[in-house]
């Protein structure tokens, strides 16, 4: 490895003002597939996209949920810590306070999720831009020292912002023990093939994912289209 490799230096990352709301994070394996990366049409997971759909629809109406929104997975990176989700809701409370009463009602328990997340926003880059019209990552984080994770975040969270041009990202941090230390919402600035080719060049390599092993991160990413 050069000493450029072993040197290299994000720019620092422009936070912003962390948000004060809550999130619950639900993932479902309506028909994942099972070893390619692209998720091809199923009718299993259309019934179960319309079954999100019309629950959160009710969930709306609570007063403490500020959004609430359905996302159907288009590809899911092959990686040994993949949740393999295809369908992913995200619930925003007015604040991590009220997820109890939002988790309480009749419609959350209908959902059935196989996997949730209560959690608080602990980075931020820019408000999330949720239009129908964006494609978005769920990017998931393991690691045995939450610290740790974070520190390396923060350390290449700047790529992203300057080399990525991305502006739009969310840190989830669970508020109970979880098998991921974080779970990272970005919405693309451009296109998924863009985007895809930003992360082939030799300096995501050197300014991420080097990083990424040396501080023994495990990765996975759900890429994504709200409904």
């Amino acid at each position: 490895m050069s000493t450029a490799q072993q040197t290299h230096v994000n720019p620092a990352p422009p936070y912003v003002e962390t948000a004060p709301y809550g999130y619950v994070y639900l993932g479902f394996r309506a028909d994942p597939p099972s070893r390619i990366p692209l998720v091809l049409p199923s009718s299993r997971r259309r019934a179960a996209l319309r079954r999100c759909q019309d629950l959160v629809r009710r969930l709306q109406e609570l007063d403490e949920v500020r959004t609430a929104t359905v996302y159907r997975a288009i590809a899911i990176q092959p990686s040994a810590v993949s949740p393999r989700f295809d369908v992913i809701v995200l619930i925003e409370t007015t604040s991590p306070d009220t997820i109890a009463t939002v988790q309480a009602a009749p419609a959350f328990g209908q959902l059935q999720a196989d996997f949730v997340m209560t959690a608080r926003n602990i980075r931020r880059l820019g408000d999330i831009d949720r239009s129908p019209a964006g494609t978005f990552l769920f990017n998931h984080f393991t690691s045995d020292d939450p610290d740790r994770a974070l520190r390396y975040f923060d350390s290449v969270a700047g790529w992203f912002s300057y080399d990525a041009e991305v502006d739009d990202i969310a840190l989830l941090g669970p508020l109970a023990p979880a098998p991921y230390v974080f779970v990272n919402q970005v919405r693309l600035p451009g296109t998924l093939a863009g985007f895809l080719l930003d992360l082939m060049r030799p300096n995501f390599r050197n300014a991420v994912y080097r990083k990424m092993r040396a501080n023994q991160i495990g990765f996975a990413s759900i890429i994504c289209t709200p409904i």
